[in-house]
């Protein structure tokens, strides 16, 4: 029930109740328009009805969620992972619960979609690396030798040990990164309020009671591969990348809840607090030389904004 975990707060309504009220039909109106009102409607409300614990979530919070969903043009589904509305607790200085919100996470493939569709990008890429895959990796020269498992089952099954990402521009300049998964780990640890890795490792060694799992609800718990995809790529890009204004603001709004002006409040994120949030739009935060045989200026050679659509 919609937000029970509230003290002494007047349920609210169901989700599928508030979008029927006149003032709310009127925003999603004036907000999308015209037909697209009532394909956004079924969507966000199909992603509400699949998660009982976003339906403890305020309304208002959901709906404005996928309001910035709907204007980077990613859909709520998650099983197509472009991004997610994460239920989160705001509790008081003792610890109880003041109100439960949906939170704004942009998934992995959201930032695939949404660097692709800048049209800089050639290729953009990130994998997980497998035990006894990892040949040589040269951070200076950023030059990763594997030999990938080709037996599908036999990689699935295969330990993680590590991530590779990288992209290409359409002028051939390149930029790549890999951690391994210790690294992920702790970097996870140290900026995700809602994660640890001694209580992951615990999970994994099945140390938790089941009763108990409800309070890991992380997303670093439930997936950590794909949060540690999307990691990759947003530290590649926010470094070294060239992002259009949808990734711009995609990556200003992430692991945040909307308020009802647009703005965001931020929950949890895993940017560090002196570290850039984004690189400029249409700039680059690189500082080496792409290559030997190039000077600076190749960095952006052949490159040119996109034309406004």
């Amino acid at each position: 029930m919609a937000n029970s975990l509230v003290k002494g707060e007047k349920k609210q309504p169901s989700f599928s109740v508030f979008l029927t009220q006149d003032a709310i039909k009127k925003k999603i109106n004036e907000v999308i328009g015209g037909k697209g009102g009532q394909r956004f409607m079924t969507a966000i409300l199909s992603a509400v009805t699949n998660s009982p614990e976003l339906q403890e979530c305020e309304s208002m919070s959901i709906l404005n969620c996928a309001f910035l969903g709907e204007a980077l043009n990613l859909s709520p589904s998650p099983q197509l992972g472009q991004y997610y509305m994460v239920p989160h607790k705001k509790r008081d200085r003792n610890g109880n619960v003041l109100a439960v919100i949906a939170q704004f996470q942009l998934g992995y493939k959201g930032y695939i979609q949404l660097a692709i569709r800048s049209g800089y990008y050639k290729k953009i890429n990130v994998l997980a690396i497998k035990e006894g895959e990892l040949k040589h990796f040269d951070p200076l020269n950023e030059v990763i030798e594997v030999e990938i498992i080709q037996d599908e089952r036999e990689r699935e099954q295969a330990k993680t040990i590590g991530y590779y990402a990288m992209f290409e521009y359409l002028n051939g300049f390149q930029k790549a990164m890999y951690w391994s998964r210790e690294k992920m780990q702790s970097h996870a640890d140290q900026y995700s309020q809602a994660y640890s890795a001694e209580a992951h490792q615990k999970i994994l060694r099945g140390e938790i009671p089941q009763k108990e799992m409800r309070k890991y609800s992380s997303f670093w718990y439930k997936n950590f591969d794909d949060m540690a995809y999307k990691t990759m790529l947003r530290q590649l890009i926010s470094k070294w990348g060239i992002m259009s204004t949808e990734l711009q603001m995609a990556m200003e709004n992430d692991m945040a809840a909307i308020r009802d002006d647009g703005t965001p409040e931020y929950v949890d994120n895993d940017i560090a607090p002196n570290e850039p949030a984004q690189a400029p739009v249409y700039e680059a935060q690189a500082t080496e030389i792409p290559h030997e045989d190039s000077g600076e200026d190749d960095f952006f050679a052949g490159l040119e904004p996109p034309p406004e659509r």
